[in-house]
């Protein structure tokens, strides 16, 4: 409780409480998950879906690129419908920039910043036609010199299209990683890197789908779903329900 100090004062000097503010209470330090549960963790995983696949749809590497762009801000149910009229017309950079800007507005108008991402679409199409003979390279350097890509986008067309070991972060990996105190961190890079460190080898090609699964399914942000989680004996939150 704050210690009450009363000032000296004349008597003609209204009353003075000086409160002496307590300092805040250090929060308890979570203890780091043992090599043992994480590979527990991911088996549970592995077994329960052995081949866990991205949701967004797509026809190729081009089309994926084009389809996790056009996901920043929006749901993968958003963009799918989207790109199911959009790709038959449109499955590579040379039909996209035929296409054209204006053209591409109308099919993915439903999508949040919809103008935005229709610009980055044909300057990335003729990028890569440009310097990348209208093939999307594999490597995170080349992918993220696109316009209109980061390095969560460079990670999944990566890991989807290339089978390279990436993690992509996203809204629900990145709340994952910390609530359950597998990979704390407070940018989605540090969780990224904290994932790297931690995940064996054998689990880390479809990681990263099983922790946005577990997140968009399960460990959802509002009311997470303790009593049917695969890993709650292992979580580290302290608000978990416990079963």
């Amino acid at each position: 409780m704050a210690k009450k100090v009363i000032t000296s004062r004349s008597k003609s000097q209204p009353k003075t409480r000086v409160v002496k503010a307590l300092k805040p209470a250090k929060s308890a330090k979570i203890k780091p998950w043992t090599h043992a549960e994480v590979v527990e963790a991911f088996s549970r995983f592995r077994k329960a879906n052995p081949e866990p696949k991205g949701e967004l749809e797509h026809l190729n590497p081009y089309t994926l690129l084009v389809a996790v762009a056009l996901s920043a801000q929006a749901t993968d149910v958003g963009v799918n419908k989207a790109t199911r009229n959009l790709f038959p017309v449109a499955d590579t950079p040379e039909k996209m920039v035929a296409l054209g800007e204006e053209k591409l507005r109308e099919y993915i108008k439903t999508i949040g910043l919809y103008r935005n991402k229709a610009k980055n679409v044909i300057a990335l199409s003729e990028q890569l036609i440009e310097r990348h003979h209208s093939q999307v390279p594999r490597s995170r350097e080349a992918l993220e010199s696109l316009p209109g890509v980061g390095r969560k986008t460079a990670n999944v067309v990566l890991n989807i299209a290339f089978g390279e070991p990436t993690i992509a972060v996203d809204t629900h990996l990145f709340r994952v990683g910390n609530r359950t105190g597998l990979a704390p961190g407070k940018t989605p890079l540090e969780v990224e890197l904290g994932l790297e460190k931690i995940i064996p080898a054998e689990f880390k090609r479809h990681a990263h789908h099983w922790l946005i699964l577990h997140g968009r399914y399960t460990c959802v942000a509002r009311k997470p779903r303790c009593e049917v989680c695969l890993i709650n004996d292992l979580c580290r939150w302290p608000e978990k329900t416990v079963v």
